[in-house]
């Protein structure tokens, strides 16, 4: 990834999905270090007028608007770094017209990423895309410890989250509030929801062997409960780098707007004058199918991620909305997989992407009646 010319180099950034949990702690970054970031360009899907209307007033941007369109026109125009905060499908068209500016992206909206991959990597220079999601983030970082072909295998921890130790039987029952009652996470409810079902963890999956070109069999989920280590990367010689903190997304999003450098003081550091252990388990594919099923559908390749992605924001409504249990979630994802007819990933576009994710969504909403 590209230095910038200076380390104390300000940035022109634009956040797109600022009142969102990610697009809220970036400004709470940027006016913290007011020398090092200026926004530029302010986004937001319109759920929250009220606090967008106060951040356009407190950093005066030289572009604002409500909506995909305005998200899309926000991340074409000049400036340094865009950060796409969006959450869900709706951030691809911001992502690609971010790759095509040329501007840095700081990506949080992995769904684009992992819908579109071979398209949106095409479109992509070397280093133009900066993860932010923490996990990756600490891929990232650990990967400057040695050469690509030093690396054995990337390890993606998971915090388990709400239910993490519970029998697939036990889960029928669950209560949408209560998971999303995260244990170690403050976010926003599809990805909470996300990570109570692991679904977020294959995602993520899908995500890391898209940014670092690592085969599906060398990207291994391990569970984490403290989320104190983010991930860790595993080399030839039977050495393991790790990245640790507290956990909180301040780290991964001051990093992703001032790559490759760090912004001192972002957030504290863990306080090793405590006594503290880290305990490591594996995943309970049994209770948790989604990480098993998201390898399914990345080897796949093609339209089945974004198919993958998209009966899974469907599904995650109908959770919610009381339509669905907690177990259907990942039930119904699988069953939209297996009646999807996967378009190849060679000469992918992104027209074959959006129709497959119609596809999904509306298989969804068909699979979800017969469910119940």
């Amino acid at each position: 990834m590209t230095p910038p010319s200076s380390a104390h180099e300000r940035r022109d950034v634009v956040v797109l999905g600022s009142t969102g949990s990610v697009g809220t702690q970036a400004l709470d970054v940027v006016r913290r270090n007011p020398d090092r970031f200026r926004v530029v360009g302010l986004t937001a899907g319109g759920s929250n007028p009220e606090l967008f209307e106060a951040q356009v007033a407190e950093f005066a941007p030289e572009f604002s608007g409500l909506g995909e369109e305005a998200s899309v026109e926000a991340a074409a125009r000049p400036s340094d770094v865009v950060l796409n905060a969006i959450t869900g499908a709706v951030g691809l068209r911001p992502t690609l017209a971010a790759l095509d500016a040329g501007t840095t992206l700081a990506l949080a909206n992995k769904e684009s990423l992992i819908m579109a991959g071979p398209v949106v990597l095409d479109r992509a220079r070397p280093g133009q895309i900066v993860p932010v999601d923490s996990e990756h983030s600490a891929l990232a970082q650990c990967l400057r410890g040695g050469r690509a072909d030093e690396v054995r295998r990337l390890v993606l921890t998971a915090s388990g989250g709400p239910f993490r130790g519970r029998s697939r039987d036990s889960l029928a029952d669950v209560r949408p509030e209560e998971a999303m009652a995260h244990p170690t996470w403050d976010m926003g409810p599809v990805i909470t929801i996300n990570s109570a079902t692991l679904v977020n963890k294959g995602l993520e999956v899908i995500e890391a062997h898209l940014l670092f070109g690592i085969p599906y069999d060398r990207i291994e989920v391990v569970v984490h409960p403290t989320s104190v280590v983010h991930s860790m990367v595993e080399f030839v010689d039977g050495s393991t780098l790790l990245q640790a903190s507290p956990p909180t997304m301040l780290i991964p999003i001051a990093l992703g707007l001032a790559w490759p450098d760090r912004v001192p003081d972002t957030a504290p550091p863990v306080d090793w004058s405590l006594a503290e252990t880290w305990e490591f388990h594996p995943v309970d594919d049994d209770a948790f199918p989604a990480v098993a099923l998201a390898r399914s559908a990345g080897a796949s390749g093609g339209t089945a991620p974004a198919v993958y992605n998209a009966a899974n924001e469907v599904c995650v409504a109908a959770f919610r909305d009381g339509r669905l249990t907690f177990p259907g979630i990942v039930d119904q994802v699988a069953d939209v997989l297996a009646r999807h007819d996967v378009v190849s990933s060679q000469n992918l576009t992104v027209d074959d992407v959006l129709a497959a994710d119609a596809w999904a969504r509306a298989a969804a909403h068909d699979s979800i009646r017969r469910a119940t």
